[in-house]
Parts: C-alpha cells; sequence; structure tokens
C-alpha cells in the first residue's frame, strides 16, 4: 500500500523536479563551473583561471562598493522594512476606521512594475519640477535646486528610502496570519486583565515568528536581486556611490562581454542567499513547532 503510495508521489512530483534541474540547478551549475574561467562569451574560447577572478575580485574597488552595498541593503531590508511592515499589521489588525483605505493604499508601491515605479522616483527627486524640491522651495527656500539622486551625499539614502518605507507586501502577509489567531485566545487574555498592549506583546507577536521569519527570508533575498530601481535612478552612479552587485554583473557581463568574472558575481551572490536564508532559518527556528 505504502510502496504503490510512494510511486504516485514520485510520478506527481517528477514533473516539478524535470523542469527545477532543467531551469534552476543546470543554469547554476554552469554559472559557477564558468566563474573559474576567463570567458569573453562566443569573442574567444575559455581558459581556466581557477581562483584567479574571486583573488582580483577582492582586489576590485566597485566589487566591494557593489557587496557592501548590497548587503548593507539586505540588513536594512531584512530588519527596518520587516519592522515597519509590522508594526502596520499590528495597528490595522485593531481594525480603526478606514483600515481597509490604509491596508489598499499601502500595497499600491508594491502593485506598480518596477520600471514605472522608477520613473515615478526620478520625477518626484527632479531638481527642477521635482514634488520633494518643490515642497521645500513653498517652505520659503526659493533658490532650492537639490539633486538627490546624483548629488554624492545624498545618492545612497535617496536610493535606500525608495524601497525601505514601502512594506506592503509584508503588512498583507503579517495581516493575514494575525486575522487566523483563534479570538478564544484574546478572549482569556481579556479574563485575566490583559492590555490591548499586552496582548500584542505576549500573545500575537510569539505566535508571528514563523510568517515574522518568512518575510525576512522574502525582504532580504529580494535585496539581493535588486537591480531595476538602481539602473533606471541612478545606474549606480555617481561614481560607484549606489552601485549594487547585480548591476555591477550586469554591467561586466553584457557591457564589458566578461562572463567568467561576471558569472564569480553571480555565484557570491548565490552564496549570500544560502547564508542569508541558513541565518534567518536558525534564528526564527522555521518550522519548529511553538509548542
Amino acid at each position: 500500500m505504502y510502496k504503490k503510495r510512494n510511486i504516485w508521489i514520485t510520478l506527481f512530483l517528477l514533473p516539478t523536479i524535470i523542469i527545477f534541474v532543467l531551469i534552476f540547478a543546470v543554469p547554476v551549475v554552469n554559472v559557477v563551473y564558468t566563474s573559474f574561467f576567463q570567458w569573453r562569451g562566443f569573442k574567444g574560447a575559455m581558459s581556466f583561471v581557477g581562483i584567479k577572478n574571486y583573488v582580483n575580485a577582492f582586489k576590485d574597488a566597485s566589487f566591494r562598493s557593489g557587496l557592501t552595498h548590497t548587503m548593507f541593503w539586505v540588513v536594512l531590508q531584512g530588519t527596518v522594512h520587516v519592522a515597519l511592515g509590522t508594526i502596520v499589521a499590528l495597528l490595522l489588525a485593531d481594525r480603526p476606521k478606514g483600515w481597509k483605505f490604509i491596508r489598499t493604499s499601502y500595497m499600491v508601491p508594491n502593485m506598480i512594475s518596477g520600471s514605472a515605479f522608477a520613473i515615478i522616483l526620478v520625477n518626484i527627486f527632479n531638481p527642477q519640477i521635482g514634488l520633494v524640491n518643490s515642497v521645500i522651495r513653498k517652505l520659503g527656500f526659493e533658490n532650492f535646486n537639490h539633486n538627490w539622486y546624483f548629488d554624492g551625499r545624498t545618492a545612497f539614502p535617496t536610493v535606500t528610502i525608495t524601497w525601505l518605507l514601502f512594506a506592503g507586501l509584508i503588512t498583507i502577509l503579517i495581516l493575514a496570519e494575525i486575522m487566523s489567531i483563534p479570538k478564544t485566545i484574546y478572549e482569556s487574555a481579556d479574563i485575566e486583565g490583559a492590555t490591548k498592549f499586552q496582548q500584542k506583546i505576549y500573545i500575537t507577536l510569539p505566535l508571528l515568528r514563523n510568517v515574522i521569519g518568512t518575510c525576512v527570508i522574502i525582504a532580504a533575498t529580494s535585496m539581493l536581486k535588486e537591480f531595476e530601481l538602481v539602473y533606471l535612478t541612478t545606474k549606480g552612479g555617481p561614481g560607484d556611490r549606489t552601485l549594487s552587485l547585480p548591476l555591477y554583473l550586469y554591467k561586466t557581463a553584457f557591457i564589458e562581454n566578461d562572463y567568467g568574472y561576471a558569472n564569480m558575481m553571480g555565484t557570491v551572490l548565490i552564496i549570500c542567499g544560502i547564508i542569508c536564508i541558513l541565518i534567518i532559518n536558525k534564528l526564527f527556528g522555521l518550522g519548529k513547532s511553538d509548542t
């Protein structure tokens, strides 16, 4: 009986396994393998260079900048971004007046395509006609004409704030989990005299451990592939001030045609992603029972 059931399970899983191997596993192995070669694509033969690409990377200032910025954004996105989304979800869980409107409005930036959102941001921070400078000029600073994206002092924080504050997806996921908590738990807490704040701290938050951990993984790993917004707003500039590792990978592969060096960066990103997931899994004890 069990043997027959296992055969059926294997048969149903087989198409998924085949698709995964062909679309994900084989390309990943190819990326790792070619990272040990000097390879200019179709312009020349591949020549084995061992770990030379990895050694050169840590002498490369642009690589160090891209990796540092990417990891900084990973940490910010996994902490501040998720914390903001969690706080908003906890506030909306009390269903204050207009909570559905706020929930939908907060989600809007996540519903717009990355390209369209980047164009909106470029216009908002435009030095001449942008909303930000216009408001500051209305406040009495008539000659204020700051170029937020291309001034070295403000480029990095301006790019960072464009995704850090918009935690709509995190809010929706956590709010859905809060709504699924049995009301009898809160009724018991009411009888015991627990305040609403105490219920959030000692009941709601501990029960959200798994979903918060999942949100941290989603948010943190999303920064390991962030490309669109950086490319369409600053292209990594001025200099390397806003360069991310995925953007540097793109430039190296498709502008400089150095595929071996680009695949080295791809391998570094894969390793960073695996390490992130392992650390977050360990911190949150994902998959473990609350009892």
